[in-house]
């Protein structure tokens, strides 16, 4: 398989889970979401679909880099893939339970391990391929800025 197939796959993956997380948000980001307190620094609510799905096209393109480099060092690129499915995984689940299950503390509490997660991976990707690395910086500083709303949402509504 060349390294534009194996791009697409991922990309289209981490489409796949952004669609997903998004079907997961609709019950409540018209119902539920518009009554909770936010922070000041709360962006507009368009901003966050052109946002994650740069984040998404960007983290496959990464994961695709990643998993070119197969032949070089399997081992490594392995471990790198499987925190990347985790981190994934995860980033599907946070939508569940801040907009499905209605609960910013649980979701608080899942998005520090899955910034955990995502830097992990960044860390591996980085040595395995420096563009995928470079890639996943986007998606880290987002993130990191995604803990911060989901703590003051939750403390302003506690």
């Amino acid at each position: 398989m060349n390294r534009y197939t194996k791009i697409a796959i991922m990309v289209a993956t981490c489409l796949v889970v952004g669609y997903f997380s998004g079907l997961a948000t609709q019950s409540s980001v018209n119902t539920w979401f518009p009554t909770l307190v936010k922070p000041s620094f709360n962006p507009p609510p368009w901003v966050f679909m052109p946002v994650w799905t740069f984040l998404y096209v960007i983290m496959g393109v990464a994961a695709g880099l990643v998993w070119n480099r197969i032949d070089y060092d399997k081992e490594e690129v392995r471990k790198a893939l499987l925190f990347f499915a985790i981190q994934l995984a995860l980033n599907g689940l946070w939508s569940i339970l801040f907009f499905g299950l209605k609960n910013p503390l649980l979701a608080l509490v899942e998005i520090v391990v899955l910034w955990l997660m995502i830097y992990e991976t960044w860390f591996k990707f980085k040595s395995i391929d420096k563009i995928a690395g470079y890639l996943f910086v986007p998606y880290l500083l987002w993130v990191s800025f995604a803990t911060l709303l989901n703590g003051g949402i939750w403390w302003l509504n506690r």
